[in-house]
């Protein structure tokens, strides 16, 4: 990159490890701050952050950053994010508030597509409609709403909504209240996504203010990425907005806190339902401050530390406190991403009267590291697998380019001129295992862990009816203020409610929508992409080559067949993956066994996969699944270890299997509670299908009443259970059973070879016969339309139902429906005018249909919405410029960018399911071929799906209870 006109360019580095060049820039009239990363990624990346302080728990941050994308000057639509969303072949789009920064961005690998979404970002977050109209605010943030001068007054918005339901969960609160703990005198003791309680406090005017003192170009930081023209682009943002701004000072320090003079104790309270004990259901937590983001050093070596003391499988200080009692789930984290970075020990499922005893444990385990050493061993497990993590650069469906603009911040925003620091940190490693040497880890420990007054020790209780409690409160708040009005004033609240309505339900006009840049169909790519699997027989096994370029990694999964197994042993299945590998095997003990893995792979876990027949609801496939990832030198050794796990397991160690059913009864507790929409979903299409059960037989809310029944009645069970997982052990890892799969280049294909067949001539031909074992333990407990009560204060409302079953065949036009629905009708109507933080649909090729809503104030309403969508469709009316925005919308989703590693994967899928790449192109040329009729049809298929009836949902339990009529019964989950 030249000179740029405009701008002044501060520093040029070479980012070898990123095969980049990254340049800092400063805007010359408003000093806004600019970097920028030349590199070969079509996958470009915009981003536009700005610092961003809260003073107060209102939430302002969060509701500007809903609202600036409520139209803007040059594009003055209700919604650009959703027509973006809906026509754009976007790989990434959303905004996202922190507790210092809001940041806005985008990706495409489109080049005209990119500039598009430039330019409405750019516009929004300068020129937004917040200050020509207020409904804006009401309708995101919150506002009164009165249906009639009688009341009841109550409040509603869709921020309101989304932190109601973040804050039901205890470990947001616990991490909220940990925060607030250790920074009480900074911005970071406010709550930057608002506080339910406080949100209704936010006036009008302050929340215009916040944006005007913020959102200005000398208080930005702008970020591009990619292969792209960066001259071109700067110089158009330069002439389009930077320079019709002057230089502001911007008051937006991040005011470090002042170091305590002796640690802060805070203790909290979350809500049970009803009917839910509260033994062992606490939450205590050992925090501490760890310097500053600009060490660098300090930033990789604690993310070693949260590995080595907790993460690991037997690391010290979990073990410890595990061994004592103290929690059923210890866990912990280092967050980074803030000006000065803290580090948690949380033990989870106990209680707080074990304070100082979690205390004393913790600060024994820490003095005895520091005095004895560390294990070398772990510290270079820790060491390698972030390493390896680093080196890979594999996020999965999120652009590489977003996640270092991301991690750019860590240090950016807090030094401008620092933004390449933690993106760039070969340096970093090699500089750790020196100091590995030097007792530099320890001496971290004694600093920041011990000798650190900066600390707190933060409680959170259970309290039955808290959420009760709350909800009464909220109404009584609104009441005091209802009976202070006059009846003008109600009449006026009862018309302000119904203006917003209107103004919710009146459409933008066309002329405003054709504001928003489109591609045309031209611009869509025609041809589906085609998948590699490349079938061998190795002395009779299967083995599977996807022939991708992986940069010398071997991506390796090993299939075993486990489908005749599932009727009776479905859950004690998903038990043994958590089992293998984390247990201490004839050689090693379980610590050593997890730091050997670390030190030769980047991956090695099991899991369990469901893989249905293209197009036939009831045909499926069901394994375990062994994953490696592994750098090609390693392969040997790591089925060495796999053949020592498969063979030399302990599974009969009962205090090891006690902390494992204790942990993972705890974690998908949490997960399903967390994921309350996916929990919803999942239990609700398994009432009708036999795969389904299974899934949630291992993975749902089947499998969590498995484990806690387990770990509640351990001593009476604990034997039959042993017994059928040293059975299962027996029965899955056999030859028969096997097959493989290798994802990397050809030229690499022979090294895996070699390792494999190695391997593979070790393993037991076939199973010996073993007596059937009966379990003790029933595990199909669905029954139809679940109503599950929570502590929270949302709802997640799903329907579902099998529409191929009803003899309504798959066509590629229901995913432009579904596109179509989520982004149009469905969000306006439980988004935009319920309050709920989002809604969704799936129209699968095995027929199964659902719909979802997410942190959703509503239940009935909801219910009746889906109810409303075929009726929707049968009337639909679109031009083209419509259709061809639904359909570029669907594409984007279709086209996603995929790593070499889901480019396996997927190869494997199509596989598995017997999905040819013809299939593939006649679903492609169907989504583009999509008409208005197609969308009619449409209606029918949606009618299949509510034909079953089939509802299940998560949610608060006096909403629960007052739609009992919904339900064949109704459980606290």
């Amino acid at each position: 990159m030249k000179q740029v006109k405009g701008y002044t360019i501060l520093q040029k580095q070479e980012l070898k490890e990123l095969n980049a060049t990254g340049y800092l820039l400063e805007h010359d009239k408003t000093k806004a701050k600019v970097a920028a990363i030349e590199t070969a990624d079509d996958n470009k990346v915009f981003s536009i952050g700005f610092r961003t302080p809260p003073k107060d728990s209102t939430g302002v941050a969060h509701i500007v950053e809903h609202t600036v994308l409520c139209g803007s000057k040059e594009f003055p639509v209700k919604d650009p994010f959703i027509e973006l969303a809906k026509g754009s072949l976007n790989t990434f789009l959303n905004a996202m508030t922190y507790p210092d920064k809001t940041v806005y961005p985008v990706a495409s690998c489109n080049d005209k597509d990119f500039q598009n979404l430039m330019h409405v970002y750019m516009d929004a977050v300068f020129y937004p409609n917040i200050y020509n109209e207020e409904k804006i605010f009401k309708q995101e943030g919150w506002h009164y709403h009165l249906d009639s001068v009688d009341g009841p007054l109550t409040y509603n918005g869709v921020v309101f909504n989304e932190m109601k339901g973040v804050f039901s969960s205890p470990e947001q609160l616990i991490e909220r209240k940990i925060q607030q703990s250790l920074y009480p005198d900074t911005s970071y003791g406010f709550e930057s996504g608002g506080d339910p309680v406080d949100i209704p406090d936010l006036t009008y005017e302050d929340y215009l203010d916040f944006h005007s003192k913020y959102y200005h170009p000398s208080n930005s930081y702008i970020y591009l990425y990619g292969d792209m023209d960066m001259e071109e682009k700067l110089t158009w943002m330069d002439e389009k907005y930077l320079s019709h701004f002057d230089y502001l000072k911007v008051d937006s320090e991040i005011k470090p806190q002042k170091a305590f003079d002796k640690p802060a104790e805070v203790d909290a309270f979350y809500s049970l339902a009803e009917g839910e004990s509260d033994k062992d259901k606490s939450y205590i937590s050992y925090n501490a401050v760890t310097g500053n983001s600009l060490d660098r050093d300090l930033y990789i070596a604690f993310q070693v530390l949260n590995y080595v003391l907790i993460q690991g499988v037997g690391a010290p200080v979990k073990q410890a406190l595990v061994d004592a009692g103290i929690g059923s789930e210890i866990i912990s984290f280092f967050e980074e991403s803030i000006c000065q970075p803290f580090f948690s020990i949380i033990a989870k499922n106990t209680e707080v009267s074990k304070k100082e005893e979690f205390v004393k444990i913790i600060r024994g385990e820490l003095e005895k590291l520091v005095k004895e050493g560390i294990n070398k061993d772990s510290l270079n497990a820790g060491l390698n697998a972030l390493e390896f993590r680093y080196r890979e650069a594999d996020f999965g469906s999120y652009p590489k380019g977003l996640m270092y603009g991301l991690q750019m911040f860590d240090s950016w925003l807090y030094d401008s001129e620092k933004p390449f620091i933690h993106i760039s940190a070969n340096d970093t490693f090699k500089r750790l295992r020196e100091k590995m040497e030097e007792g530099y880890f320890e001496s971290l420990i004694q600093t920041y862990l011990l000798d650190n007054t900066h600390r707190s020790v933060v409680t959170a209780a259970p309290k039955m009816g808290l959420t009760a409690e709350q909800d009464r409160a909220e109404a009584e708040k609104c009441q005091r203020y209802f009976d202070t009005l006059s009846r003008e004033e109600k009449e006026n609240l009862v018309r302000e409610t119904e203006e917003l309505t209107r103004y919710q339900e009146e459409p933008t006009p066309k002329e405003d929508l054709e504001k928003i840049p489109l591609l045309s169909r031209e611009d869509i790519g025609k041809k589906a992409l085609p998948f590699s699997n490349i079938e061998k027989d190795l002395k009779g096994t299967k083995v599977l080559h996807h022939d991708y370029f992986t940069n010398g990694i071997y991506y390796i999964d090993l299939y075993f067949d486990i489908k005749p197994l599932l009727a009776e042993y479905a859950p004690y299945i998903s038990l043994l993956t958590s089992l293998i590998g984390c247990v201490d095997t004839d050689v090693h003990d379980k610590l050593a066994f997890s730091n050997e893995i670390l030190q030769n792979a980047g991956d090695f876990t099991f899991d369990t996969l469901l893989s249905r027949k293209y197009k036939q609801p009831k045909e499926y496939k069901a394994f375990m699944i062994f994953r490696a990832k592994v750098f090609e030198e390693k392969t040997e050794k790591v089925f060495e270890l796999l053949d020592e796990a498969l063979k030399m397991s302990h599974l009969d160690d009962e205090k090891r299997l006690k902390e494992i059913v204790s942990e993972n009864a705890s974690a998908l507790y949490m997960r399903l509670i967390s994921a309350g929409h996916s929990t919803a979903v999942n239990r609700a299409l398994a009432y009708r299908s036999q795969m389904g059960r299974y899934d949630e037989a291992m993975n749902g809310i089947s499998y969590y009443r498995f484990l806690k029944q387990l770990n509640d009645n351990f001593d009476e069970y604990k034997d039959n259970t042993i017994a059928i997982l040293k059975m299962l052990m027996q029965e899955i890892f056999t030859k028969d059973k096997m097959m493989a799969g290798i994802t990397c280049a050809e030229s690499s294909y022979d090294g895996f070879e070699k390792a494999f067949v190695k391997f593979a001539e070790k393993m037991p031909e076939k199973t010996e016969e073993n007596a059937n074992i009966q379990p003790q333990i029933s595990f199909d407990d669905i029954q139809q339309n679940e109503g599950f009560k929570t502590a929270g204060q949302v709802q997640y409302v799903a329907r579902s139902g099998n529409f191929v079953e009803r003899g309504i065949p798959y066509h590629g036009s229901y995913r432009v429906v579904r596109a179509m629905l989520s982004y149009g009708f469905l969000w306006n109507e439980v988004r935009v005018k319920g309050g709920a933080y989002g809604v969704m649909c799936g129209f699968a090729s095995s027929g199964e249909g659902y719909f979802v809503s997410y942190r959703d104030p509503k239940l009935a309403e909801t219910n009746e919405t889906y109810k409303k969508v075929a009726e929707y469709l049968r009337s639909y009316e679109a031009e083209e410029r419509e259709m061809t925005k639904s359909i570029i919308g669907t594409i984007s989703a279709v086209d996603t960018p995929l790593t070499p590693k889901t480019k396996g994967s997927r190869s494997m899928g199509a596989y598995f399911s017997k999905m040819k790449v013809e299939d593939v192109q006649k679903e492609r040329d169907e989504i583009l071929s999509t008409s208005v009729e197609d969308i009619r049809r449409a209606a029918d298929m949606v009618d299949a799906i509510l034909a079953d009836g089939k509802i299940c949902v998560l949610g608060n339990e006096e909403k629960v209870k007052e739609n009992a009529e919904l339900f064949g019964c109704i459980e606290t989950l």
